[in-house]
Order: C-alpha cells, then structure tokens, then sequence
C-alpha cells in the first residue's frame, strides 16, 4: 500500500490515537527501557531507538555526536549507503537518524506486513549494530558539515544562537552547537566517530519505542533483536549541572545587515521541573502564543517595531534555555530591547491577567490532541516521557495540569526562575552609521 494513501488514512484515525495511550513499560534482559502503545486500525508501526549521546556527550571534540549519527545509514555491514536506501525503498520504510543536544534518535517507519516489516527491521538492525564508519563516507560527511558550518558566518540569526548558547552556558556541554564548529569538526577522523560510538552505541545506554498496531508479545521481540548486536556497556555519568551567569551581559556583533536579531535570556527550565507547568503557561502568555502574546502586542502592534518577537522555554535534562527573540531595524534595536525588557519586567512582577490565563488554557488544551494525532508524533511523544523518565500518564493528566496552574503560581515561578538581573542579551547586526563615522 503505498505511503501517501497510508497518510490519509492515518488522518481518519488521528482523533483516536492520542486518547487510547497506554504507554506500557519494561526492561530488556540487558537493561534497556522499552516504552509500547498499541495502536489498532493501521497496518503501520513506528519505532525508535534512543541514546543518550546528544551533544552534550561530546566532550571537547565538538560534533562527534551530529556526525556520527549522520553516517549510521552511509554504510553497514556489508551495505554502501544506495543498499541501505533501496532496502528501505523496497518495503515503503522510511529511516532517519540525528542528534540533538541531550539525544540521538534512530527513527523507523514500516508497515507491519510481515515480510516488508522484517526487512526494514533487520535494516535498522544492521544499521544500528554494525555501521561502517569509512574513510570515503566519513570525508564526504565531514566535508558537507564544514559547508554547512562555514555557512553559518554568513547568517546573523546563527551568529547570534552561538553567541547566546555560549553567553548562557559558558563551558557547560550545552554551550557549543549540536554541529560544532569549524575547527573541532575538522580535526575529527573517523577514529573519534568510531570511538565516541563503542562508548555510548550500548545496550544500557538504549531506549526503545515501539507504536504501531502490533501485539506486546511482537513488540518484546522488536526490541531485542533491535538491541542484539550491541553491547551492554555502561550508562554515561550524569551531566554537570547548569551554573547561572554571575551577572547580565550585553553582546554586538557587528554584521552588514539593514535588521538586527535580538537574543535575550538566561538557563530556564528542566524537563522534570517542578515549575515547568507555571513555566509553561506563563510564557505562552508572555510570548508562547504567537499573534495574541504580551511580546508580539507590545512590540509589533503598538510600535511596529518588529515583523514578529516571541519567547520559549526548551527544558533539557539540565536547564535548557528561556530565549526572548525578534528582528528589528538597525536604527530600532536600543528602543525594542527597550520595551522587551519592560514587557518582561512587568511580567514578572503581576503575571497575566485572568483573561489571559482563561485564553492560555483554552488554547493550550485545546490544541493539546493534535499534537499527537498520528503514531509518529505519538511515538516523539513517548520518546520524550521515556528519555527524561516523566510518568507515564503524563500525557493524560497534561490538560489537568495546565487548568490548574494559577497566577500566583506563575507570578512566583518567573520571579524565582527569571531574574532580569543575570539575562543575557546578544545583537547581531549593523550598530555602526554613517553619519557616526
């Protein structure tokens, strides 16, 4: 059957996936965590499998971990990267790999037929257990993330996500881009992928997510023969804890452009935070919202001083960051930094109003199911709740914990977590003049 009916069909079931989530968990013989739903009515099944070997994992050779991910399917066992393409093109599977700060994430999309589903499932295997690692894929990667990166220097939006990440994290693991950069990145050989690999590409180090229509008693045996060529290895020590800046800071980087971006924040919220759902709720006033938000009326509607400015919290293991950003004309940085900073005080010092909060919740909750109507973003969900171990029923008791959250709780969760005092803040565009030359 091909793919595109597969997506239409998976639309008409989308409204009943997301209440019929019974995460179930367990353990594997060598010790990795297997989170299962069962979701009946398409043939399909999406599993994934998780590591903890993200960026921050690795060490001083800054995009080990992006480039190692990366080249899993250009080679395995005895399979160039057009056998690994043609053997999931073959059988409709879909197969992606990546890294992100805290994870890397293996991702298989199959239909559950048996002998098409085998295939694919051996595929990942191999891929998973087995990959090649050679000099030839290794350069031509290495070459195209060097592009990439150089390409970076020309971006101000880039320019200033590095520049904050290091003015928030300073030596921290979550400091440098998932990337690299250019001179950790090109010192790497493929020595170092296959070293950071054997370390952290281990059986206690894995996680499986498996949700589709197939039984408990066939997802058990998924995970372990996804899991049987790896060693059982150890877990990675746990990550330093975030420090706070000492104090605030103001960066510019001068750069040609007629707009400057604008980053303002600090280290915020964790994904186990006891804050998270005051956190979560306030900024969607704050700046969260988009078009309605506290941020976007005052700087764009008001004053025009931008096209759009917004805010987000990303939790992480440790502290991910609060970010406040927009883009403004050269000439209007001082007076939208200006009102960025006021909007936030005033914030922090009475929350939003009952409206706002009784509109935040409405649009929160009731958005909340369709952003996990199909199994693959059901199974980025369970990938979440089973890597930063959040409970299980943490997708049925969300809308719950988002009506409860008052604003008195908001108001002391961002004075204890937001401290205009430490915010960093990063510009990056054209300050310099003519007429101040």
């Amino acid at each position: 059957m091909p793919i595109r009916l597969l997506s239409f069909i998976l639309l008409l079931f989308c409204n009943t996936l997301w209440a019929a989530a019974k995460i179930e968990h367990w353990q594997t013989p060598q010790g990795s965590r297997v989170y299962y739903v069962q979701t009946e009515g398409l043939p399909m099944v999406d599993i994934q499998v998780v590591l903890d070997a993200g960026s921050a994992r690795d060490g001083k050779q800054f995009g080990v971990a992006s480039l190692t991910a990366d080249l899993l399917d250009a080679g395995a066992g005895s399979w160039d990267a057009d056998d690994i393409a043609k053997r999931f093109e073959s059988v409709g599977a879909q197969f992606g790999a990546g890294a992100s700060t805290d994870l890397v994430t293996l991702s298989l999309r199959t239909l559950t037929d048996t002998a098409l589903f085998s295939k694919a499932l051996e595929t990942m295997q191999v891929i998973l257990s087995k990959p090649s690692f050679n000099k030839a894929d290794f350069s031509r990667e290495q070459k195209r993330t060097l592009a990439m990166l150089k390409q970076t220097e020309e971006s101000p939006g880039d320019l200033a996500g590095i520049a904050f990440s290091n003015a928030l994290y300073g030596g921290h693991p979550y400091a440098h881009p998932t990337a690299g950069i250019m001179k950790t990145v090109a010192a790497l050989t493929p020595g170092d992928l296959k070293n950071f690999y054997k370390k952290y590409y281990v059986a206690t180090n894995a996680m499986v997510v498996i949700v589709g229509d197939v039984p408990k008693q066939q997802a058990e045996q998924i995970a372990e023969k996804l899991l049987a060529g790896l060693p059982a290895g150890q877990k990675p020590e746990a990550l330093p804890d975030v420090t706070m800046p000492a104090k605030a800071t103001q960066q510019h980087i001068e750069f040609p452009s007629s707009q400057t971006h604008v980053l303002v924040g600090l280290p915020g919220s964790y994904r186990k935070d006891p804050d998270y759902f005051p956190l979560y709720v306030g900024n969607h006033v704050l700046g969260g919202s988009g078009l309605v938000s506290k941020l976007f009326n005052e700087v764009r509607e008001k004053r025009g001083l931008a096209y759009s400015a917004s805010s987000s919290f990303a939790p992480l293991l440790k502290q991910g960051p609060f970010t406040i950003g927009l883009q403004t004309r050269n000439d209007q940085t001082q007076q939208a930094l200006e009102v960025l900073n006021q909007t936030l005080n005033d914030f922090i010092s009475k929350g939003p109003t009952p409206e706002e909060l009784t509109s935040a919740k409405q649009n929160i909750v009731g958005g909340f199911a369709m952003r996990f109507d199909t199994n693959k973003e059901l199974a980025n969900y369970v990938a979440m709740i089973g890597f930063y171990d959040l409970p299980l029923d943490y997708l049925d008791t969300f809308q719950q914990n988002v009506e409860k959250v008052t604003i008195a709780e908001i108001v002391d969760a961002f004075k204890r977590r937001v401290n205009p005092q430490l915010l960093q803040t990063v510009t990056v565009g054209q300050a310099k003049t003519d007429s101040a030359k």
